[in-house]
């Protein structure tokens, strides 16, 4: 609808961008980089953020990154995530049918990991997204996977992510044990004025528009709104698009903003 009164040729906001036209901020940029190093050195890294902040993003990035003929990424995404559901998901997500008990689709992983390395010469990258929702149990199996050949060597890179709660959940003393496993650590943070600013001209710009639309006290009074959180942002900024065609203004001023916020999400 508003695409088409902005003369926009996608999009600008949407959660389907390709990761190539997403902005880069420097923190992203960082990152990346350290997952691609997780990946490399097959590390456990844990990364986490606020509600919004572009957890997800920063691991499609790296999805499309890594290397096909170097890495195997396996995603799970479930905040009941059981240690039997673990390995099944995993291994079906390599072409293979679980084994019932826990203890023989653990070993088949095992097989199936040393397999994938010896013959295949693929590093295997696992991502558990949502990680913060996952229980005592499922956590300490975590520990446990990279348990591998006495210890000698991990099996693979193991990257959790999840909201900030994770890490504070990983500072109690209960959890020490696997918090001594973590190898890399890092928070995303959220953006700031500059940034959202820029954010926004990156985005509109992948959407085709080589013009202004939204003031400079547009952008101030939706990063006052989003807090810099890129979710919050796109969110605000579809909705301001929507409500400006509608009312055919091809501006979007502080105003317009402080209407949509009132309006649609008070």
């Amino acid at each position: 609808m508003f695409e088409t009164f902005f003369d926009m040729a996608h999009t600008p906001f949407s959660r389907d961008i390709p990761t190539e036209a997403l902005y880069e901020s420097s923190q992203l940029d960082e990152i990346i980089g350290r997952l691609h190093y997780a990946a490399d050195r097959q590390l456990f890294a844990v990364m986490t953020g606020e509600c919004g902040t572009g957890k997800t993003t920063a691991i499609r990035r790296l999805t499309d990154q890594l290397d096909p003929s170097a890495y195997k990424l396996l995603y799970l995404s479930d905040s009941k995530l059981t240690p039997r559901h673990f390995y099944k998901g995993m291994l079906e997500q390599l072409g293979l049918e679980a084994k019932f008990y826990r203890g023989d689709a653990k070993r088949q992983l095992h097989r199936e990991i040393e397999l994938m390395k010896g013959i295949h010469q693929l590093t295997p990258v696992v991502v558990v997204d949502e990680a913060h929702l996952l229980d005592r149990e499922m956590l300490e199996e975590v520990r446990f996977l990279l348990n591998f050949r006495m210890d000698a060597q991990s099996p693979m890179a193991l990257i959790l992510v999840g909201q900030t709660e994770l890490w504070e959940r990983l500072q109690l003393q209960s959890f020490a044990a696997i918090r001594q496993r973590i190898d890399i650590q890092f928070k995303l943070d959220h953006l700031d004025r500059a940034e959202t600013g820029a954010y926004m001209t990156r985005h509109l710009h992948y959407a085709g528009v080589d013009r202004d639309i939204f003031s400079e006290r547009a952008m101030d009074e939706i990063f006052q709104y989003s807090s810099g959180a890129s979710r919050l942002i796109n969110k605000l900024a579809t909705h301001c698009l929507l409500c400006a065609s509608q009312q055919g203004t091809r501006i979007i001023d502080d105003r317009m903003v402080k209407t949509v916020i009132e309006g649609e999400f008070a």
